[in-house]
């Protein structure tokens, strides 16, 4: 089932640290990209039409899921989220791998483990700059709703909860990358597990939006600059 690609011992430089906001714990700069203070992209956040629909494409983007691993092939794996998306990751070269909080080869990465993938999303496929095996646990909470699954013509809630940011405006902020877009991103998929994060957006007065594909509720999650989830909406 795996190729030697599969059975190379990744470095143990792979440290895994815990971040604030409660989230799955883990965030490790995987990439020359990654910084405390995270690369913007020039694009705007609506340059990819952030649309209602529940599989809204954008444009590759740092986001990442979680859930189970489904199958294994030689250059990637497919994961199935809590509400039963299939997320299709492609591992690179310079994928890192961890099991719980510490470094672990590929071949950790077996069918039926659970997984958070983080990396560059591409609609429902990820290319991997870290996948965790057996995240550890969170005690993160959500500011209300439950998530629902995608269902192909289905009408999402139009439930909003929690804290909104004033001026927010979809469409608006500015695209990251980096640790910070890491930290948004687990926060969202700890307290909403269930989707694909495929972009975050950096909000005028400091807040990030996570923007949710994959399910029909929530498609925006809010993050405060302490990664704690502050609110969701459609």
């Amino acid at each position: 089932m795996f190729s030697s690609k599969r059975s190379r011992v990744i470095a143990a430089t792979a440290a895994a640290v815990a971040i604030a906001g409660g989230s799955y714990g883990i965030v490790t700069a995987t990439s020359s990209g990654a910084s405390a203070t995270p690369a913007a992209s020039s694009r705007p956040a609506g340059g990819f039409g952030s649309g209602g629909g529940s599989n809204a494409r954008s444009g590759p983007a740092a986001g990442g899921s979680s859930g189970t691993v489904s199958s294994v092939s030689s250059s990637g794996f497919t994961l199935t989220t809590a509400t039963g998306q299939k997320v299709t990751i492609k591992e690179a070269s310079s994928t890192t791998y961890e099991k719980g909080t510490s470094a672990a080869a590929v071949s950790a990465v077996t069918t039926g483990e659970p997984v958070l993938v983080l990396g560059t999303t591409d609609s429902t496929t990820i290319t991997a700059t870290q996948v965790i095996v057996q995240p550890p646990g969170t005690s993160a909470s959500n500011p209300g709703g439950q998530v629902v699954g995608y269902s192909k013509g289905a009408k999402g809630s139009s439930e909003q909860v929690g804290q909104i940011p004033a001026d927010y405006k979809q469409g608006s902020g500015t695209i990251v990358s980096g640790t910070a877009a890491n930290k948004a991103t687990e926060a969202a998929l700890a307290a909403y597990p269930g989707g694909v994060v495929d972009r975050v957006v950096a909000l005028g007065n400091g807040d990030y939006e996570v923007h949710y594909i994959g399910v029909n509720w929530p498609h925006h999650i809010f993050v405060n600059q302490d990664f704690q989830v502050i609110g969701a909406n459609d």
